[in-house]
């Protein structure tokens, strides 16, 4: 499953695998251990992504945004017609109440949340719209983390777990600014560093 596809036609995937990278790089750069978890696509099930993750210490699932159908226009690019919406940007962090360990995910998902914004990311308020498939009550409201109790990899991780949304990829803007390395190592180094520091504070 690619997942959603991005306003020039590359697909979630590509970008969730260069940003996973990076942020496995980052970690190792800080003497933390990394284990990745679906690198080249080939689970499918996503309990199995949850069960590879026993005996790490936190899970963090990689993802890059959309919007609801509704808010997709159409333009051409390259000469094949593509959906996009300029309408939203920004990150979002996501955690469950049904997870074992929600107090700690929430402390780590804020940490990340406010490391971000620290080094001049923002966040997307999307999530939070009253309308069909969104809804997301907020954890955070100051540093773009929402509850997703029923979202499978968190709920059924063994261990602290937060799934993170690194900007939205149907947006034009924000699809090239996902794809510029510099700005992916941004990124990944803010997140490595809080939680660094949020594992480091739960111990």
């Amino acid at each position: 499953h690619p997942g959603a596809m991005s306003a020039r036609g590359t697909s979630e995937f590509v970008f969730n695998q260069a940003f996973a990278q990076q942020l496995r790089d980052a970690f190792g750069a800080r003497g933390q251990r990394v284990r990745m978890i679906n690198e080249h696509g080939g689970l499918k099930n996503l309990r199995e992504r949850s069960q590879y993750a026993d005996g790490a210490a936190f899970l963090i699932s990689v993802h890059h945004d959309s919007v609801q159908p509704h808010y997709l226009e159409k333009w051409t690019y390259n000469g094949s017609e593509r959906r996009f919406s300029d309408r939203y940007s920004g990150f979002s962090l996501f955690v469950s109440r049904l997870n074992p360990h929600v107090a700690a995910s929430l402390r780590c998902a804020s940490a990340i949340g406010q490391s971000l914004q620290a080094r001049g990311f923002s966040f997307t308020k999307h999530h939070a719209e009253p309308i069909a498939g969104e809804g997301r009550e907020w954890a955070d409201a100051e540093n773009g983390v929402y509850y997703y109790d029923e979202l499978i990899v968190l709920k059924t991780a063994a261990q602290p777990a937060l799934l993170f949304e690194a900007g939205i990829i149907v947006n034009r803007v924000e699809e090239l600014e996902l794809l510029d390395a510099d700005r992916r190592r941004k990124m990944a180094d803010a997140i490595a560093d809080a939680m660094r520091v949020c594992m480091q504070n739960g111990k």
